[in-house]
């Protein structure tokens, strides 16, 4: 790969613009093409087995679409076209993303004895009322069915973090428009709303969250995905969740490099936890943030029993429930202490949606990963280390994940295609004769090994840039020293603000864990690089069980 250049990219907006882009809150929303038209749809579920139907709730302004059904694997497969299907437009409540948008079904079908576990993307396309074609995009999962699969891997698609982080109709877990004076984020969202624009396709040149740019001394933060969202009109959140950005990338390298593989979304390890049982290996990627109980019960059992759980992902973070048959998602996140009503009287505060760190939660994300979001975080975007690496510093070399890359002691593992940030998940630890070990009050599990250790940082810091130029600030830290030490003083904000993010594997019951805690590691595989797919490899191959 080439360096990356100092320049950053200009996608045509005014600094009015660039710092809108950034700091302001602007999502899909009904009616939002005007007087062009615009056609909308939903599934009522996120995932199906083969003979299971599927119904569409499809709101248009046009009276007529058509439907094009495409497995998105390894090669495109269509298997479904379907020409003049009626429709009309459907009202949303204004609240549509925390309630749900209440349209009627408007077209149903079977899915296919013959169609294979994975993504199927649905292409509702149009005319507008210029006359000129508008489409949507859907995603749906047909999940496996029961049974022993030798050889055969499941990957999990981060659904929770998708619904978090989708911003169609106005409110997510991150910002929103409830609240008195319609300025907040909801703790609450729905599945029953369309997907962002971004997260199921985008353009190959969609920017990426970290920096492709050799920053400049002194440049004030940029952030290069959020000014290409508002100039081309995809979601602000495009590049931190969905199919298109993180979960899409590994399925498509597996299914090329010869693996057979399956997809489940984490809605179905929460309702039907054995989804898991017939497979040697199981495959988390991407930005995973949000989990419930009952999806980590179901990960943490199937390890135990003998299982292999590999996650190439980062920013294990949050506690969620599921409420009305999965079809809500909640989580208070910085207001749960306050608001969550598991914190009442004879509340279970155990299933607070708080961070798993939470002292009164008891269940730190390293009990089942090995590492902590909370002693991770930033690298590589914004002003968190906007000049570091790139890649993952190695210190275990002779490990067996790292089998045939020829990589050394202190080599960077990654770092031309980007794998380290853009959140990452670590965990306290000391060096002692040049190795990192986790320290003992880190929580990690009996017989972790950390092969691989960068900087992070929870706190945009520079003595030269002012803070209102900032867009992470110290927010986040001063959240995570609240919940760690009870009080976001300046003194436990020193206690947590520096993180790490690190590979590791450790053993389970007779079961096995390998975690390389990065969102980036797709990218690696995304943009072919030779070292960090030999890993994935090594890892895919010992825990199916292939010399």
């Amino acid at each position: 790969m080439t360096r990356p250049n100092t320049e950053f990219p200009d996608f045509g907006l005014t600094p009015e613009q660039r710092r809108h882009a950034v700091r302001g809150h602007y999502y899909e929303w009904p009616g939002m093409d005007g007087e062009r038209g615009e056609i909308w749809c939903y599934s009522d579920r996120f995932s199906y087995r083969a003979g299971e139907t599927v119904t569409l709730h499809v709101s248009s302004t046009a009276p007529s679409f058509s439907m094009a059904i495409i497995r998105d694997g390894g090669t495109e497969t269509k298997v479904f076209e379907k020409l003049g299907i009626a429709s009309r437009w459907q009202d949303s409540p204004d609240q549509c993303s925390a309630e749900g948008c209440g349209w009627e079904a408007s077209f149903e079908f079977r899915v296919g004895n013959g169609w294979p576990s994975g993504a199927y993307r649905v292409t509702l396309t149009a005319d507008g009322r210029d006359g000129k074609p508008i489409q949507c995009h859907h995603i749906f999962i047909v999940s496996p069915q029961p049974g022993k699969k030798p050889g055969r891997v499941l990957q999990v698609a981060a659904t929770g973090t998708w619904l978090a982080y989708n911003t169609w109709g106005g409110s997510n877990h991150y910002q929103g428009i409830t609240g008195p004076d319609r300025n907040q984020y909801s703790p609450i969202v729905s599945t029953q709303r369309p997907w962002c624009r971004g997260f199921v396709v985008l353009p190959k040149d969609a920017p990426r969250v970290p920096l492709e740019v050799a920053v400049p001394p002194k440049t004030v933060p940029r952030y290069p995905h959020m000014e290409w969202a508002l100039a081309t009109g995809h979601s602000k959140k495009y590049a931190s969740s969905g199919w298109a950005s993180y979960d899409s990338h590994f399925f498509r390298f597996a299914e090329r490099a010869g693996y057979q593989v399956d997809l489940a979304s984490q809605h179905d390890l929460h309702f039907s936890p054995e989804t898991l049982d017939g497979y040697d290996c199981a495959v988390f990627v991407g930005h995973d943030e949000y989990w419930t109980w009952e999806m980590r019960d179901a990960v943490d059992t199937y390890v135990e029993r003998g299982g292999h759980a590999a996650r190439f992902a980062g920013n294990f973070m949050w506690q969620t429930r599921l409420e009305d048959e999965g079809r809500r998602q909640v989580c208070y996140k910085y207001r749960s202490r306050a608001e969550d009503p598991a914190y009442l009287p004879g509340g279970d505060v155990t299933r607070a949606t708080n961070s798993w760190e939470a002292p009164e939660i008891g269940r730190p994300g390293s009990a089942t990963f090995g590492l902590n979001a909370t002693r991770g975080l930033y690298a590589g975007w914004g002003g968190c280390a906007p000049r570091g690496v790139r890649g993952f510093p190695v210190y275990r070399p002779e490990h067996w994940a790292f089998a045939g890359t020829g990589i050394y002691y202190g080599d960077l593992l990654g770092a031309d295609s980007h794998v380290y940030g853009y959140e990452v998940d670590g965990l306290e630890f000391e060096i002692r004769g040049g190795l990192p070990y986790p320290t003992a009050t880190s929580g990690a599990p009996v017989g972790l090994q950390v092969l691989a250790v960068g900087m992070a940082s929870q706190v945009e810091e520079s003595a030269d840039i002012p803070i209102e130029d900032q867009f992470l600030t110290d927010e986040d830290g001063r959240f995570t020293a609240e919940t760690l030490f009870g009080e976001a003083s300046d003194a436990n904000l020193e206690k947590v603000k520096r993180g790490n993010g690190m590979i590791v594997n450790f053993p389970r019951g007779k079961g096995e864990v390998f975690h390389a805690g990065s969102c980036e590691w797709v990218a690696g595989l995304l943009r072919q690089d030779p070292m960090v797919e030999r890993v994935t490899r090594n890892v895919l191959d010992r825990y199916l069980g292939k010399p």
